[in-house]
C-alpha cells in the first residue's frame, strides 16, 4: 500500500495529475469518494454544456424560419434533455476509468482524511478503513457550490447547480441569484426551452469579472431573449412554505416579491477542505483555502494541493494545468510557475463570453497607455452567413510596446476563439504583428485580426 504519489480527488486536477504522475514512472494512486472525473464531468463543465446544446438546438428549431426551413409542433422533451445529458457525463466518467487503467494508476474508493507521516486513510462504503502512505500526497478534494444564509439550499425549491441539470420536471418560472458563468447559463438554458427566467445580481452588471462593455451587451441580449435581469439588487429571504417560492429581492427602487417554482443560487463555490485532515496536520488555510507556493506544496512538506482548494481561478483548466506543474516538480523536472495572469475565461450561455488578461479598467488602473480596438460581428461575413451578429471582439494593448494587455469577446462560438489571444500572450506577439497574420475567410476568427487593426487605425472592414 505504499506509492510514490496519492492524490485525494479525480475531478480534472486529481485525474491530470495522476496521469502525468504515471507517465513520469512514479506509482500513482488516485482516492475518490463519488464518481471519477469529480464534479467537472459528472455535475460541472461536461454535463452543463450537453444542457447548452439542447438549448441551442431548440432555438435553431424555432428560428429555422430565418434560414428558409419550415419546422412545425416542436417541444422539449425535458426528460430527454436531462438523460442526454447525464448520458454524456457517464460515457466522460467511464473514459476516465479507462485512462486509470491504461495509465495503471490504482483507483481507491471512498473518503480519504489526510493523516500525518504522509498517509491516506480511506473509509469505504462498508465503513472500513484503510491507511495508504506515499511520498508525496496532493490534495484535489475541489468545490462545492456556496450557500448564503438568505438562501439556504433544500435540493428542492432553493438549489445549486447539481439539482438545476437534474431536476425531476421543468420549472414554469425560475429565479437565478448571481451572474457568474453558472448563474448566466443556467438562465440561458431554462429560458431558451421555456421556463420563465429571473435573473438577481448584486454587482451593477451581469458577469460583473468582465470588461464593462461586454457586461452590457450580454445583459442587452439577454433581455432580447426574454430574461427578466435585476441588478444592484440582493436576495434578503425566499419563503419556501407554499406550494412555490416568494423571493424577497431588496433593489434600488425599494423591496419586491418575485414568485416562481424554483430558485437558483449561482453564488459561487465554496472549497471542500472540511473534514480531511488539514487541521490535525496543521496545513494551513485562509479564507476558506489551502495556502501553498508557486509549485503547489502546503507548509508541510510532502503535502500538496491543486485546483479549487486553493487560491485563484476556480477553473478546470487551471485545475489541470496546477496538477502537470505540481507533478513535474516532484518528479524532479524544472516547470514554470503558472502565469494566472494568462488564464482564459469562458462562459456558455448565448451569445458565449470568452476573455483573457486586463479588463480595458484594469489596465489603466495599472498605469499603462492604451490602444484598444474593437470588431463587432454585425461587419463579420461569418457571421452574418450564420445568423449570429450580436457581439464584438475587443483587444487592449500597451501603446508604448505593443503588449496584448487583454482579449474580451462576446459572440457566437468565440470561446472557441480565446486559445489564440492565450497563444499570442504566452509568445509575447504585438499588436503589428497579430495585424499581419493571416487570418481565413470568412471565419468569427478574422474579427481578432481587425480588432487589432483598429487599435492601429488599419482597420479593412468598418
Amino acid at each position: 500500500m505504499n506509492y510514490d504519489v496519492i492524490v485525494v480527488g479525480s475531478g480534472p486536477g486529481g485525474y491530470v495529475a495522476a496521469i502525468r504522475s504515471a507517465q513520469l514512472g512514479l506509482k500513482t494512486a488516485v482516492v475518490e469518494r463519488e464518481s471519477l472525473g469529480g464534479i467537472c464531468l459528472n455535475w460541472g463543465c461536461i454535463p452543463t454544456k450537453a444542457l447548452l446544446k439542447s438549448a441551442s438546438v431548440f432555438e435553431y428549431i424555432n428560428h429555422a424560419a430565418d434560414y428558409g426551413i419550415s419546422v412545425s409542433g416542436q417541444k422539449v422533451d425535458f426528460g430527454g434533455v436531462v438523460k442526454r445529458s447525464r448520458d454524456v457525463a457517464n460515457g466522460m466518467s467511464k473514459g476516465i476509468e479507462f485512462l486509470m487503467k491504461k495509465n495503471k494508476i490504482d483507483v481507491i474508493l471512498g473518503n480519504g482524511v489526510v493523516k500525518a507521516g504522509k498517509t491516506v486513510a480511506v473509509t469505504s462504503e462498508d465503513g472500513k478503513t484503510t491507511d495508504y502512505s506515499a511520498t508525496s500526497i496532493i490534495i484535489a478534494t475541489g468545490a462545492r457550490s456556496r450557500v448564503l444564509p438568505s438562501l439556504p439550499q433544500d435540493g428542492k425549491k432553493i438549489i445549486g447547480y447539481r439539482e438545476a441539470m437534474n431536476l425531476a420536471k421543468q420549472p414554469k418560472k425560475m429565479v437565478v441569484v448571481g451572474s457568474g458563468a453558472i448563474g448566466v447559463e443556467f438562465a440561458y438554458f431554462y429560458n431558451a426551452i421555456g421556463t420563465e427566467v429571473t435573473v438577481v445580481e448584486f454587482m451593477p452588471n451581469v458577469v460583473p469579472v468582465e470588461d464593462l462593455e461586454v457586461s452590457k451587451q450580454l445583459e442587452r441580449s439577454l433581455k432580447k431573449t426574454g430574461i427578466s435581469i435585476k441588478t444592484n439588487a440582493e436576495v434578503t429571504s425566499v419563503d419556501t412554505s407554499g406550494t412555490g417560492c416568494k423571493v424577497h429581492v431588496k433593489t434600488k427602487k425599494g423591496e419586491e416579491v418575485i414568485e416562481c417554482d424554483v430558485v437558483l443560487s449561482a453564488v459561487g463555490i465554496a472549497a471542500n477542505i472540511e473534514n480531511i485532515g488539514l487541521e490535525d496536520l496543521g496545513i494551513a488555510t485562509d479564507r476558506g483555502r489551502i495556502l501553498v507556493d508557486e509549485f503547489y506544496q502546503t507548509n508541510i512538506p510532502g503535502y500538496y494541493a491543486i485546483g479549487d482548494v486553493i487560491p485563484g481561478p476556480a477553473l478546470a483548466h487551471v485545475a489541470s494545468a496546477e496538477g502537470i506543474i505540481c507533478i513535474e516538480k516532484i518528479a524532479g523536472h524544472n516547470p514554470e510557475p503558472l502565469d494566472y495572469g494568462n488564464i482564459p475565461g469562458c462562459t456558455y450561455c448565448s451569445p458565449e463570453v470568452a476573455s483573457v488578461g486586463m479588463t480595458e479598467a484594469a489596465a489603466i488602473e495599472a498605469g499603462h497607455e492604451i490602444k484598444v480596438g474593437k470588431f463587432p460581428f454585425s461587419a463579420s461575413g461569418k457571421a452574418s452567413a450564420a445568423g449570429h451578429k450580436d457581439g464584438f471582439v475587443k483587444l487592449i494593448f500597451d501603446a508604448k510596446y505593443g503588449e496584448l494587455l487583454g482579449g474580451h469577446m462576446i459572440g457566437y462560438n468565440v470561446t472557441e476563439m480565446i486559445a489564440e489571444i492565450v497563444a499570442v500572450r504566452k509568445l509575447e506577439t504585438t499588436g503589428e504583428e497579430l495585424i499581419k497574420t493571416v487570418h481565413p475567410h470568412p471565419t468569427m476568427s478574422e474579427a481578432i485580426m481587425e480588432a487589432a487593426a483598429a487599435a492601429y487605425g488599419e482597420v479593412i472592414h468598418l
